[in-house]
């Protein structure tokens, strides 16, 4: 066939005849709400990485899936500068961290939404300490700014080399969270906001 001239080529072996045609080449619509969603999906992949579904086997932790639970779950999320992955739960800000050599180390950090003068920094680390001694979750510490002022945060850490299954990874998060804000609540009750009470 190769050495046939070309009007005794078949039609999908000739070369340069494509049918043409002069009206207009057809708007495409608008996306739908749910191509709208693919797009950011697609997008957020490519940022964070590919979300790779667990099913019930454990899979590597990847921050596209930590993205992926808070969308699931409706809750607000950012990436901030560093492209470390955050959001807001119950007026706290919390921060979701991938450490290790393959990323195995989850963490949820989260951040009292108030500083403390340096003056109260022993009563803030007793406080940190009977915290840690009474429970598991989670770990309560201070952090001291070159400011001057007191941070108080909250952490849950979790070893995860062998990959977590989408449940284990949900009820990780929710425990990091939900843990975090008890304490803060408890910080709340102790050292309550002036501007909130009537004077």
């Amino acid at each position: 066939m190769a050495g046939l001239p070309e009007p005794h080529r078949p039609w999908w072996r000739r070369a340069g005849r494509r049918a043409t045609s002069s009206s207009p080449a057809p708007q495409r619509p608008e996306p739908s709400d749910d191509e709208l969603q693919d797009s950011v999906a697609r997008l957020l992949a490519r940022e964070l990485g590919a979300v790779e579904v667990a099913g019930d086997n454990p899979t590597p932790l990847s921050p596209a899936r930590i993205a992926a639970w808070m969308a699931q779950n409706d809750f607000s999320y950012f990436i901030d500068n560093d492209g470390d992955l955050g959001g807001l739960w119950r007026g706290r800000l919390f921060y979701f961290f991938l450490f290790g050599e393959q990323s195995e180390i989850l963490q949820v950090r989260g951040q009292w939404h108030r500083e403390i003068a340096i003056e109260r920094l022993e009563e803030v680390l007793d406080v940190c300490n009977e915290w840690n001694a009474d429970r598991i979750w989670p770990k309560a510490y201070v952090r001291v700014r070159d400011n001057g002022r007191v941070h108080v945060v909250s952490e849950v850490a979790t070893d995860l080399e062998h990959g977590a299954t989408d449940e284990q990874l949900s009820q990780l998060l929710f425990c990091g969270l939900s843990t975090g804000s008890m304490f803060f609540d408890a910080l709340d009750e102790l050292y309550p906001d002036p501007a909130g009470t009537a004077p």
